[in-house]
């Protein structure tokens, strides 16, 4: 427990942006942490915008406060974010735009996690790429939470993740996900104001990852609403940004960062060489465009001329893992099988690999694992990950025939399981060997105490194992699949999700192959394109928020 809880300072700029506002507001004032204070940029909105944001500082007069540049003006992002800098008063400070929307949990969560890491400068987690607000079905389907990139729960010193970020743009994290100490902001000068619109988060990300360690949570909990009023969408209709390198926005962003890393004197040879390796396309755009149209001329020429081993060695060499093998000289060694090296799911060779997945999972939860407990089939992960925060444990099975079982039941005709009963669930690889999958789960919400969680996690590309298994195996699931079912039952904002694999990882559990085989960073990369388990991390609302 915390001994005290300290302000946090939510900065909003807004410019015309009455359509989203209100909610973007109600989000904040639904945080289960209750000691902040939310800061309303006006940055010369011309319609209703200011007004609302006036109502709710009349409402609320001591958590909002409005402010505004001299004479109404229009100044951008970057100084209306550091004028709200300037005049928060709280220890932390976190950045929410006019027209996205946190979780009731964001700042419960990280706020903790900064008071329990004293090093820490800052936290992040995923952002939901949110399309679904629009409500309709065709919307629902592209929702996705963007990729941290690197492994989560982590701590990441100065200046690795700037590394990464060079090397994958994709990773870099929304800045609704971010709580910083003020003090760390302050003392990095806060955003450039010279760079107002675009890239102008990555320049804040550089000076803060530059200067103190981050850690990279698990959680995600903000919502980045896509709709194309945005300033993103808007760069992108006037060509002033595109995604794709190159583009003149992110070369203008390159410059800066190599500017800054000169001036502060940054020794890091991988920095220096993934600075370069962005700025190529920029420097050099004749050559740039040149290797791009000789690559297919040369790679046809290799292929005619050199001998397949040569090319092989070249190409592994050059390209690493983007190397793709030419058709027919895939090297498939001990994998030319058509039967599993295991069809136990690697049991027999080590750690199953998705076992892998389920314990890293529980890992990250375990402060649920509390209290009043439930286990499927035995209580091995309680007794693991629970420590001495266990009052009492039970186990549930769907026959009599196992020893360890203190309930007896099917989670579809469950009635004699009292209502309101359980701290914890820990529910493992079981509910794809349930038809009646939302009688289940309405059981799992009737049978957790309000406050309750219940720790899931489900097969996505998988085997169906033992053949006596196989004749009940029912569903494989999605991330997206998960998270609807769960929907209908739990509230939206209480439901936390994780998909782990990747090609390689999928391939290997298919094979019945075990962790130990696997190196650590390719269990640890996560494709979503290759979902081989799933995990969901669901609250049952408390009596308070039922209410």
């Amino acid at each position: 427990m915390m001994k005290s809880k300290p302000l946090v300072s939510i900065i909003t700029p807004f410019f015309n942006a009455e359509k989203y506002f209100q909610e973007a507001i109600d989000s904040v004032i639904a945080q289960k942490y209750e000691n902040w204070e939310l800061l309303l940029i006006d940055d010369g909105s011309t319609d209703k915008s200011s007004a609302i944001a006036q109502q709710y500082a009349a409402q609320y007069p001591k958590k909002i406060r409005c402010l505004q540049h001299g004479e109404r003006q229009n100044r951008g992002k970057s100084i209306s974010r550091n004028l709200g800098i300037g005049n928060a008063k709280g220890e932390y400070i976190a950045f929410l735009d006019a027209d996205d929307v946190y979780l009731p949990q964001k700042l419960e969560k990280q706020v903790a996690i900064l008071e329990s890491l004293p090093e820490t400068g800052m936290v992040y987690g995923s952002t939901l790429h949110w399309y679904s607000w629009t409500d309709r079905s065709e919307d629902v389907q592209r929702d996705f939470l963007r990729r941290v990139g690197v492994r989560s729960n982590s701590l990441y010193y100065p200046p690795s993740l700037v590394t990464q970020y060079l090397q994958d743009s994709g990773i870099v994290p929304c800045t609704c996900g971010l709580l910083v100490r003020r003090n760390v902001v302050e003392a990095v000068g806060g955003f450039e104001e010279t760079i107002q619109n675009l890239f102008e988060d990555q320049i804040l990300l550089a000076k803060i990852c530059l200067q103190v360690p981050v850690f990279v949570e698990s959680g995600s909990w903000d919502k980045y609403r896509q709709h194309p009023e945005s300033s993103c969408y808007q760069a992108i209709k006037t060509g002033e940004y595109h995604p794709s390198d190159p583009n003149p926005a992110r070369q203008t962003y390159l410059n800066w960062l190599e500017t800054y890393i000169y001036a502060r004197e940054v020794q890091d040879t991988e920095l220096s060489s993934s600075l370069q390796k962005a700025q190529y396309p920029y420097r050099y755009p004749l050559l740039s465009q040149m290797n791009s149209k000789l690559k297919p001329i040369l790679k046809s020429i290799a292929q005619k001329t050199l001998p397949i081993s040569v090319q092989r060695f070249l190409g592994k060499q050059l390209l690493g893992n983007n190397y793709t093998f030419p058709v027919g000289t895939v090297d498939l060694g001990n994998l030319r099988r058509v039967i599993p090296m295991s069809k136990i799911f690697g049991y027999d060779r080590g750690l199953p690999v998705d076992r892998y997945y389920i314990e890293k999972f529980l890992a990250d939860c375990q402060d649920d694992i509390r209290g009043r407990v439930l286990e499927i089939g035995d209580d091995t992960y309680t007794r693991q990950f629970s420590g001495d925060r266990i009052v009492h444990s039970e186990v549930l099975h769907v026959t009599k025939d196992n020893p360890k079982a203190t309930i007896v039941g099917d989670l579809t005709n469950a009635d004699h399981i009292p209502s309101n009963s359980f701290d914890c669930f820990i529910l493992t690889q079981t509910l794809q060997y349930i038809y009646d999958l939302r009688t289940a789960i309405n059981t799992i919400y009737r049978i957790l105490k309000p406050g309750g969680v219940v720790l899931v996690t489900v097969p996505g590309m998988n085997n169906t194992g033992y053949d006596q298994w196989a004749d009940d195996w029912c569903w494989s699931f999605t991330a997206l699949s998960l998270r609807r079912l769960f929907e209908e039952a739990f509230p939206t904002e209480n439901l936390q999700i994780e998909a782990y694999g990747n090609v390689l990882v999928a391939a290997a559990f298919l094979y019945g192959l075990a962790t130990e085989e696997l190196r650590q960073e390719e269990l640890d990369y996560q494709d979503r394109s290759y979902q081989v388990n799933i995990a969901i991390r669901a609250v049952k609302p408390t009596t308070k928020e039922l209410s």
